[in-house]
C-alpha cells in the first residue's frame, strides 16, 4: 500500500485538546508504554473522525495493526464524550439567551443490517437523529445523543427532555411545526393562542430563522461526515455520538 502526506481541515488547538485529554487519560488509568504517543494517537483519532480514513488506511500509515487503530479510535471516542454537556449543565448557558433555536437533524451514516430503524423516511436515507440548541446566531449551544434516524424529532425531544427543560426555563424559543406544538403544550403559548397574555412566554415557529439553526447542524455535519462523533467546540466540547462507517 501505498503511503502519502495529506491534511486534516482542523486547527492545531484541536489537536492540543484532544492530545492533553489523552495524556491525561493515560495517567489516569497507569498506561506504562503504548505502541504510539499521545501526540500521535490524536492526529490518528482525528484522521479518522473527520476524514472518514478507514481503520486499514491509518494502520498502514501509522505502521500498527488494524486491532491497535481500532481500540486507540475508541478511547479517543470515550475520552471525548466523557465531557460532553449534559442538558441541565447547557440550560446554564441557555439561560443567559434573549432565545433560543430548536431543531433536528439526521447525520447520514452507512447502511447495516439491522438497518430499519435507522431509516429515516422524511430524509429517504439512514441516519441518526440529533436534536440541537443554538443561540439567535446559530452557535451550537448543545447537541443531544443520537437515536435512529426513523426517530420522530417530537419524539426524540420529548425522550431527551427537551422540551419539559426549555418550559421550566422560560425561555423563548423557535422551533419547526413538530416540537413547536410540543412546547406549546408543555406550558408555553403559541402567538395568536386564546388565553395567551403579554406577561406569557411565547414558542415561535422557525421558519423565518431557518437559515440560522441550519449553520449549527451544518456544522454538525460536516464534523460527523463518516464519524463517530462530534467536536462542536474545543473550548467547551460539545460531544455526541452518531455511529460508526
Amino acid at each position: 500500500m501505498l503511503v502519502y502526506p495529506s491534511s486534516i481541515d482542523l486547527s492545531s488547538r484541536t489537536l492540543r485538546h484532544l492530545t492533553r485529554q489523552l495524556a491525561a487519560h493515560r495517567r489516569e488509568i497507569g498506561t506504562r508504554w503504548r505502541r504510539l504517543p499521545v501526540g500521535r494517537q490524536a492526529p490518528l483519532a482525528l484522521a479518522h473522525l473527520r476524514c472518514g480514513d478507514t481503520y486499514a488506511q491509518l494502520a498502514a500509515g501509522f505502521e500498527i495493526g488494524i486491532a491497535t487503530v481500532y481500540r486507540y479510535i475508541r478511547e479517543a471516542v470515550e475520552v471525548l464524550a466523557a465531557q460532553a454537556q449534559t442538558l441541565a449543565e447547557a440550560m446554564t448557558t441557555v439561560r443567559t439567551k434573549a432565545y433560543v433555536i430548536l431543531d433536528g437533524t439526521l447525520l447520514p451514516i452507512d447502511r447495516i443490517a439491522a438497518d430499519t430503524p435507522y431509516y429515516s423516511g422524511k430524509h429517504k436515507r439512514h441516519g441518526m437523529n440529533v436534536q440541537v440548541i443554538t443561540d439567535p446566531f446559530g452557535r451550537l449551544l448543545w447537541a443531544s445523543a443520537a437515536l435512529p434516524g426513523s426517530t420522530h424529532d417530537l419524539t426524540a425531544a420529548r425522550e431527551h427532555g427537551i422540551i419539559d427543560a426549555l418550559a421550566t426555563a422560560g425561555l423563548k424559543c423557535w422551533a419547526d411545526k413538530t416540537p413547536h406544538a410540543a412546547i406549546g403544550s408543555s406550558g408555553l403559548c403559541e402567538r395568536g393562542q386564546d388565553g395567551c397574555g403579554e406577561g406569557d412566554r411565547f414558542v415561535e415557529p422557525l421558519a423565518g430563522c431557518q437559515a440560522v439553526v441550519e449553520l449549527a447542524e451544518h456544522a454538525v455535519e460536516q464534523a460527523a461526515k463518516g464519524a463517530v462523533i462530534v467536536i462542536a467546540d474545543v473550548s467547551s466540547p460539545v460531544v455526541v455520538s452518531v455511529g460508526s462507517r
